[in-house]
C-alpha cells in the first residue's frame, strides 16, 4: 500500500508544479514532506481548470507561463522520489495532458518516475477503461472524486474501479478556501463507505488547523490544496519555509492525542 493515514486525518498536500518555478515547487514539496505531509498531489498546469477556484487558476496561469508540461512534472515527481521514499505521490491532472502524451507512455513513465497514483479530474468512469488497464498494468492507484451530488449507483461505479483511496468533494462548486465546512462531507464520507473499504480523503476548502481536525473525525485524510497554492503566492522568495510553517500548524491537531504512543513506538 502507497498510501499511509497515520495518524489520521494524513495531509494530502496540493502543489501546482512550475508556480512560481520547478524548483521552487521542488523546495516546496520536501519541505511539506519534511513538515508532515503523508502523500502529495503534483498538480499538472492546465490551460482550461474547470473545477478550480481563483487561486489554482491564478497558479496554472504562472506556471504555463514557464512552459510547465506534464514531462517536467513526471521528472520533478522522479527527484522527489529519489529524496522521499516513502511519501504518497500522485499526479493530478485534467485528460487533455495526458492523452497528448499517450496514456501507456504517460502510465510507463509515471510508474518509472515513482509515481503511485493518478487522478484524473474530468475523466468519468463510462470513458475510463483505456487508462484502468495502462494504470493496472503499470501498478498505479486510480484515484477517483466522488461528490455529495453522486447518487448511490455512482458511488458504487466509483468504488469498483477505485484503487489507492478515493478522493471525496466536500461540497459542490469550485476549490478554494472556505470559512465553514460543510456538512455534506460527513454525510458523503458515511455514503461511500458502504461501497468502499478504501481510505477516504476530503477535499475542496480546508484551510485551518480546525477543519483540518474536524475531517479526522470522520475521514482517512484532509487534501489541502488551495490554502497551500495561496501561501506560495503570499510569500514570494519564502515558499518553502511558509509552506513548511503552515503544513506543521495543520498536522499538529492530528498528532496530539496520539503523541504519547507515537513516541514510544519510535
Amino acid at each position: 500500500m502507497p498510501f499511509h493515514f497515520d495518524p489520521k486525518p494524513a495531509l494530502v498536500a496540493y502543489v501546482t508544479c512550475g508556480d512560481p518555478d520547478l524548483a521552487t515547487t521542488k523546495a516546496v514539496v520536501l519541505a511539506a514532506i519534511e513538515a508532515g505531509a503523508a502523500i502529495i498531489e503534483l498538480g499538472v498546469p492546465f490551460s482550461d481548470p474547470l473545477a478550480d477556484g481563483p487561486v489554482i487558476q491564478r497558479a496554472s496561469e504562472r506556471a504555463l507561463k514557464h512552459g510547465t508540461s506534464l514531462e517536467h512534472v513526471l521528472k520533478l515527481a522522479a527527484e522527489i522520489r529519489e529524496h522521499s521514499q516513502s511519501t504518497g505521490l500522485v499526479i493530478f491532472s485534467y485528460l487533455n495532458p495526458i492523452l497528448r502524451m499517450g496514456l501507456a507512455k504517460f502510465c510507463h513513465v509515471a510508474r518509472a518516475a515513482g509515481v503511485d497514483g493518478v487522478l484524473i479530474t474530468d475523466l468519468p468512469i463510462e470513458e475510463s477503461d483505456d487508462y484502468l488497464r495502462e494504470a493496472r498494468k503499470n501498478d498505479l492507484a486510480t484515484i477517483f472524486l466522488a461528490a455529495p451530488t453522486s447518487t448511490d449507483q455512482r458511488l458504487q461505479q466509483i468504488a469498483e474501479v477505485s484503487s489507492g483511496f478515493i478522493y471525496a468533494i466536500s461540497r459542490t462548486g469550485v476549490t478554494g478556501e472556505r470559512q465553514e465546512m460543510s456538512n455534506d462531507a460527513q454525510a458523503l464520507v458515511k455514503r461511500i463507505r458502504r461501497f468502499s473499504k478504501l481510505p477516504i480523503a476530503v477535499g475542496f476548502g480546508i484551510s485551518t488547523p480546525e477543519q483540518f481536525a474536524a475531517i479526522g473525525k470522520f475521514a482517512d485524510a484532509a487534501v489541502v490544496g488551495s490554502a497551500i497554492v495561496h501561501v506560495i503566492e503570499q510569500n514570494p522568495a519564502r515558499e518553502a519555509a511558509s509552506v513548511a510553517e503552515f503544513v506543521k500548524q495543520l498536522v499538529a491537531v492530528s498528532r496530539q492525542p496520539s503523541a504519547v504512543s507515537s513516541k514510544s513506538e519510535q
